[in-house]
C-alpha cells in the first residue's frame, strides 16, 4: 500500500504455499517481491543445520548468499515471528510443561501437529531431536500456523502445536507457550526479500519507502496487527492501512 500510494503499480499473489513453491517462483521472477523470515530464509537457501541469533549476521550471510541468483534484501524489522510450540493449560498441568526441555520425558506419549514441512526443517522436527532430545509418538501434518492446527491443539486431536509467537491465538485461547531454553529457534526478523531488477528500476525511491515500512514494524505491533485479523476478522488490508496511516506512512 505504500508503494501504490507513491506510483508503484503493484500485483498481488496471496497463498502461494510454502517456500519451496515460493522461493522458486522469486527466482523464475513469477514474482518479485515477498515478505520473509531472516533465519529460516537462510537456513532454507544455505542447506544450513546450525542458525544465527544476530539478525544483522544472519543478514549479511544471506545477502551474500542470494547474490548469485539475483535476489536482493531490504532492511529486517525488529519484528520476529518464529516457531511457537504450544499446548493447552490441561496438558501443561498434566505433564508439568514449562519449557521445550520438559518435552523429552514424556514427548512419547504425544502427538505432534505442525506443518507438512516440518519433518525435514531444522527448526522442526530435525532440531527438537537433535537439540531436545524430543521423539514424539505421532506427527500429524496439519496447516501453516493456521485455524487448523489451533483447532486440532484445542480439541486434542494433537497434544502439541506448532503456531508463530506473533499469533494472538495463543493468548485468546489461553494456550501456553513452551519456553524455548535452548535456543533452538532464530534470528527469524521479518525481512523483504525482492528480485535485484526490481531495486534496479526501482531504484533509492523503492527502497526507502519499504524500508520505512520496516522500521516501524515490532514485534508487539505484529502481533496487535494478527488479533485484528484472527480475532477481530477484520480484512487484512483494512488493518494495515489503519497501521500505516497511524504511523504516517500514508496520508
Amino acid at each position: 500500500q505504500v508503494l501504490e500510494a507513491n506510483g508503484y503499480k503493484v500485483e498481488y499473489k496471496h497463498k502461494l504455499g510454502n517456500r519451496e513453491i515460493v522461493f522458486p517462483a522469486l527466482e523464475k521472477g513469477d514474482i518479485n517481491f515477498v515478505p520473509e523470515y531472516l533465519a529460516t530464509m537462510l537456513a532454507f537457501v544455505t542447506k544450513a543445520t546450525t542458525h544465527v541469533q544476530d539478525a544483522r549476521q544472519g543478514h549479511a550471510q544471506l545477502s551474500d548468499a542470494l547474490k548469485e541468483k539475483r535476489l536482493a534484501l531490504l532492511d529486517f524489522s525488529s519484528a520476529i515471528d518464529t516457531n511457537a510450540f504450544v499446548v493447552t493449560k490441561a496438558t501443561a498441568q498434566k505433564y508439568d510443561l514449562r519449557r521445550m526441555s520438559d518435552l523429552a520425558a514424556v514427548a512419547g506419549q504425544l502427538t505432534l501437529g505442525a506443518p507438512p514441512t516440518c519433518p525435514g526443517r531444522p527448526f522442526c522436527l530435525i532440531g527438537l531431536e537433535k537439540t531436545y532430545g524430543i521423539k514424539f509418538k505421532e506427527f500429524k501434518p496439519l496447516d501453516t500456523g493456521g485455524p487448523i492446527t489451533v483447532a486440532a491443539v484445542e480439541s486434542g486431536q494433537v497434544d502439541v502445536g506448532l503456531l508463530f509467537s506473533t499469533d494472538a491465538q495463543i493468548q485468546a485461547k489461553g494456550f501456553v507457550l513452551l519456553v524455548d531454553d535452548k535456543n533452538l529457534q532464530a534470528a527469524d526478523n521479518v525481512v523483504p526479500a525482492v528480485r535485484q531488477d526490481v531495486l534496479d528500476t526501482g531504484g533509492d525511491a523503492f527502497k526507502r519507502l519499504v524500508n520505512g515500512v520496516s522500521a516501524k514494524l515490532t514485534t508487539e505491533k505484529l502481533t496487535s496487527l494478527n488479533a485484528k485479523v484472527s480475532i477481530d476478522k477484520k480484512d487484512p488490508r483494512d488493518v494495515a492501512k489503519e497501521f500505516l496511516k497511524a504511523e504516517g506512512l500514508i496520508k
